[in-house]
């Protein structure tokens, strides 16, 4: 095989309980923003992006969470430094899972949102 594209992960979706609560937990253990829309007939949250429409990015919608200690984990760039982040999730409501691991492209820390998913909270390498 030789298929190899610049990025393979071109989306994710983020089931959680309540999108309102998601909304605040994520906006403020990311720093980032997001915006509620009707898709297909369902309300979800995007994670904006600096030119929206473009880029890789995920959405909340309404639905049964995962498991912190299995699955899946999916992982976000956070605003400023991480342990800033760190702090933010706590004060959100998550819950830190384990310590820093730095890693070539920088350097990520896993935490349980509210709902009980894994989120790895991912600074780059400056």
């Amino acid at each position: 095989m030789s298929y190899a594209p610049k990025n393979f992960n071109v989306w994710a979706e983020i089931p959680v309980r309540d999108l309102d609560k998601a909304m605040t937990f994520y906006a403020a253990a990311t720093g980032g923003a997001l915006d509620k829309v009707e898709m297909g007939g369902e309300t979800v949250a995007f994670f904006r992006t600096e030119e929206p429409g473009k880029g890789v990015s995920a959405n909340l919608y309404v639905g049964e969470p995962g498991k912190p200690d299995r699955g899946v984990a999916f992982y976000l760039l956070i605003d400023g430094g991480l342990e800033a982040a760190m702090a933010r999730t706590e004060a959100a409501g998550g819950t830190l899972l384990g310590e820093v691991v730095t890693i070539p492209p920088g350097r990520y820390v896993y935490a349980a949102d509210p709902d009980g998913n894994r989120v790895g909270l991912f600074e780059a390498a400056a």
